[in-house]
């Protein structure tokens, strides 16, 4: 289950990025980096179970700081 939404958030974080470059329009960038954060998170608890915690702390503190950032960036 994890898994499939780590490739859903991926895919959906590459379309977002895509469509910036492609169009140079970049007012979904926080957006995208909403669905990276997610990303981040997912990858974080996969590595919690796969007890690697420290590769978990670091995604699971990627993940804090992107999701402050997209965040600030939506606002």
């Amino acid at each position: 289950m994890l898994k499939i939404l780590r490739y859903v958030l991926s895919v959906v974080t590459l379309l977002f990025a895509t469509y910036g470059v492609v169009t140079e329009d970049f007012t979904f960038v926080g957006i995208m980096i909403l669905f990276l954060s997610l990303t981040m998170l997912a990858l974080g608890i996969e590595a919690f179970k796969e007890e690697q915690k420290g590769m978990g702390v670091f995604l699971i503190v990627v993940f804090l700081f992107s999701f402050y950032v997209s965040i600030e960036r939506l606002l």
